[in-house]
C-alpha cells in the first residue's frame, strides 16, 4: 500500500497524478524508483532463447565441422555416401519421396563425389547464422529455419555418430525457435510480432516431456532408482566422467541416497509445476536450470545439460528476466516498458494482414504439437516406454529419458600397436593410443570438455560394453591406425606411432577402470585410475588381413603414411 504523502510528493514535484488506475510512466514508477516491468509478456524471454538456442548450434555446427570428415566423410569411418546409397537401395534404387522423407537432408539435392565439401559448407554456413543470431539476440523465421534444416541434415546422415537423444531434442527445441520470430524482420524487439503464447507454452510442454521421460524411465529401467543406490556407481560409469566426478564419487552414502531422491523430486514432481500459476512455472524453470548447472558440474554430458536449459527459459516472463538487461534510456528494458504502458492504455498495433497469417500459423503450429504429442504422451504412460525415440522424421516432437539403467563397473576398450613383425611374441612392445577424453592413460586426470562433444569417445564408451562385431567402425579404425591414417588420427589425442612408420599390428584389450582413493596409495603416485585386464576384445590385426573385410563394406583401403 502506497504512502499516505506520496501523493502529495508527486504534486510538490510538479508532475500531473495520473490517476489510480493508470500505469506508470516508462523508466520511473509513481514514487520516482526505477519501473518494474509488467509480468505476463515476453519480448526480453525471446532475446534470450534465441541466444541461448544460437550458443547450442553454434556448439553443434562447431563439433560437426571438425568432426564430420573424420566419421561420416569420404574417408570415414562410417561414410554418409554409403549410407545414402543403402537407403537408395532400400528404396528401389533411387532418391524419391519415400528415400528422402526416410531421410531427409539436403545431401540428397547435393554432388556425392565431395561429400567432405558438402558437410563442411554445411557446418561452416550453420556455424556463420548461429554466430549472427548469438552475437545480435535477434533472428528471424528464415534464420531459424536455415538452422533447423542444416542440422537436420546432418542429424539423418550421420548414423550412429548422431543417434545421442539431444540430437532429436535439438530439432525439436530448433523448431519451436522458428515460429519465436518474425517471418522477414531482423529486429529484437519487432513490435508488431509479439511472442507467441502458443510457441511459449510449446517450449514449457518440451520441458515438461523431457524432465517427465527422464524420470519415469529411471523407475521403470533400473532397479537401483528404487534403492538409491544408483548414485553409488553413477559418478564413474558415467560415459565421459570430468574431474569433479571423481571426488563426487567419494561423497558419503547418504549424500548418495539424497542425490537419488533430488533427482527422482525434480523428474517426477516439479515438471507438474509448470502448470500450477506464474509463480509456480517460475519456480519450475529455475529448479530445473539450477539442477541442469550442476549435471554440467558433475559430468561432460556433451551439450544435454546445456540445450535442456533453453526450454527452461520459456517459464520466465519479462518481469523475471528484466534484471539481465540493463536500464536506461533507449534501452531494450526501457523500450519493453514503453510498449507495456501502450498496451495498458489501449494502444494495440494495427492488425495487418501479416499479423492475421502469423495467428494462424501459430494455431496450426500448436494443433501439430498436439497431433504429434499423442503418441509421445502414450509412450510415457506405456509400461513399455522407450526413450529418444522419434514418430516422425523430421524429428519435431520426440520421446527423451536419459540413464534409464545404469553399469556398475566400468570397461574400456584400449587400442594397441606394435612394431613388431610377430604380434604372438613375448618381447612384442605394445603401445597404447589415446583418445580426446574417454580414459585411457592413468595418470591423465579426467577431461573438462562440456558443451563440447567428442563422438568417438562416447561410442568407445557403449562398445566397451557390447563386441567389436556389435560396432564394425572398430575395426574400421583399427584399419586406419594400421596405415597411420592423419584424418583417423586427428580424434585422439596421442598416436605412439608418430613420426616413424606405423605398426605392423592393432590390437584391442578390454579392461575394467575404476577411480584411485583420493589421497591413497594410487592417488599419491598420480594415478586418477586404477585398472585390471579383462581379456582381448579383438585379436591382432594386420593392414592385410583386412583387406578382404574393407573390400567388402566399400570402404576405401587405407595405404601407409
Amino acid at each position: 500500500m502506497a504512502a499516505p504523502g506520496e501523493p502529495l510528493r508527486r504534486r510538490k514535484a510538479g508532475s500531473g497524478d495520473p490517476g489510480p488506475g493508470s500505469p506508470p510512466w516508462p523508466g520511473r514508477d509513481p514514487a520516482g524508483c526505477p519501473a518494474r516491468l509488467r509480468a505476463g509478456t515476453f519480448w526480453l524471454t525471446r532475446i534470450v532463447l534465441l541466444r541461448a538456442l544460437a550458443f547450442i548450434y553454434f556448439v553443434a555446427f562447431l563439433v560437426a565441422f571438425r568432426q564430420n570428415k573424420q566419421l561420416i566423410g569420404d574417408s570415414g569411418l562410417l561414410p554418409c555416401r554409403l549410407y545414402l546409397r543403402s537407403v537408395q537401395q532400400h528404396f528401389q534404387g533411387w532418391a524419391g519421396w519415400d528415400a528422402v522423407s526416410y531421410a531427409p537432408t539436403l545431401i540428397w539435392l547435393l554432388d556425392w563425389s565431395h561429400m567432405d565439401a558438402n558437410l563442411d559448407a554445411i557446418a561452416l554456413l550453420g556455424l556463420g547464422v548461429s554466430s549472427f543470431v548469438l552475437v545480435t539476440g535477434c533472428a528471424n523465421m528464415v534464420l531459424m529455419a536455415a538452422l533447423w534444416v542444416l542440422y537436420m541434415s546432418l542429424v539423418n546422415v550421420g548414423q550412429v555418430w548422431y543417434s545421442f537423444g539431444w540430437e532429436s531434442q535439438l530439432l525439436e527445441t530448433g523448431f519451436l525457435g522458428i515460429f519465436l520470430c518474425p517471418l522477414w524482420t531482423l529486429s529484437r524487439l519487432p513490435r508488431g510480432t509479439p511472442t507467441s503464447q502458443i510457441v511459449v507454452w510449446g517450449f514449457r510442454w518440451l520441458i515438461f516431456r523431457i524432465m517427465l521421460g527422464a524420470g519415469l524411465i529411471k523407475i521403470r529401467g533400473d532397479q537401483c532408482w528404487w534403492d538409491l543406490t544408483c548414485m553409488d556407481f553413477h559418478y564413474e560409469t558415467q560415459p565421459v566422467p570430468n574431474p569433479a566426478a571423481y571426488f563426487l564419487h567419494r561423497s558419503p552414502w547418504w549424500v548418495h541416497r539424497l542425490e537419488t531422491l533430488g533427482n527422482h523430486f525434480l523428474e517426477l514432481v516439479v515438471p507438474f509445476f509448470v502448470f500450477l500459476g506464474r509463480r509456480m512455472c517460475i519456480l519450475h524453470g529455475a529448479l530445473q536450470i539450477l539442477f541442469q548447472v550442476v549435471l554440467i558440474i558433475s559430468g561432460n554430458l556433451s551439450f544435454l545439460n546445456w540445450l535442456t536449459i533453453v526450454p527452461s527459459i520459456a517459464c520466465f516472463d519479462d518481469a523475471t528476466l528484466g534484471f539481465l538487461f540493463r536500464s536506461g534510456p533507449r534501452g531494450l528494458k526501457d523500450r519493453v516498458l514503453k510498449m507495456q504502458k501502450e498496451e495498458a492504455q489501449g494502444a494495440r498495433p494495427t492488425l495487418r494482414y501479416g499479423c492475421m497469417v502469423r495467428q494462424v500459423v501459430n494455431l496450426a503450429l500448436g494443433i501439430l504439437v498436439a497431433w504429434l504429442s499423442v503418441p509421445v504422451v502414450l509412450n510415457l504412460l506405456s509400461p513399455t516406454q522407450v526413450m529418444n525415440s522419434s514418430f516422425n522424421p523430421l524429428r519435431i516432437v520426440n520421446t527423451y529419458g536419459a540413464f534409464g539403467s545404469i553399469t556398475k563397473e566400468r570397461t574400456e576398450v584400449i587400442l594397441q600397436g606394435t612394431a613388431s613383425p610377430n604380434a604372438s611374441a613375448t618381447d612384442a612392445v605394445w603401445e597404447e593410443y589415446e583418445f580426446k577424453c574417454k580414459p585411457g592413460a592413468l595418470r591423465r586426470r579426467p577431461c573438462l570438455i562440456s558443451p563440447y562433444h567428442h563422438r568417438l569417445d562416447w561410442l568407445m564408451w557403449f562398445a566397451a560394453f557390447q563386441t567389436y562385431e556389435h560396432n564394425e567402425w572398430v575395426i574400421h579404425l583399427a584399419g586406419k591406425l594400421l596405415a597411420n591414417d592423419a584424418q583417423a588420427l586427428a580424434l585422439l589425442a596421442l598416436n605412439p606411432f608418430a613420426g616413424r612408420a606405423p605398426p605392423r599390428w592393432v590390437r584391442g584389450e578390454h579392461y575394467r577402470y575404476k577411480f584411485s582413493q583420493p589421497w591413497g596409495r594410487h592417488a599419491t603416485d598420480g594415478k586418477w585410475w586404477i585398472r585390471r585386464r579383462l581379456g582381448p576384445y579383438f585379436p591382432p590385426l594386420s593392414l592385410r588381413d583386412l583387406k578382404d573385410y574393407f573390400r567388402s563394406r566399400e570402404w576405401p583401403y587405407p595405404e601407409p603414411e
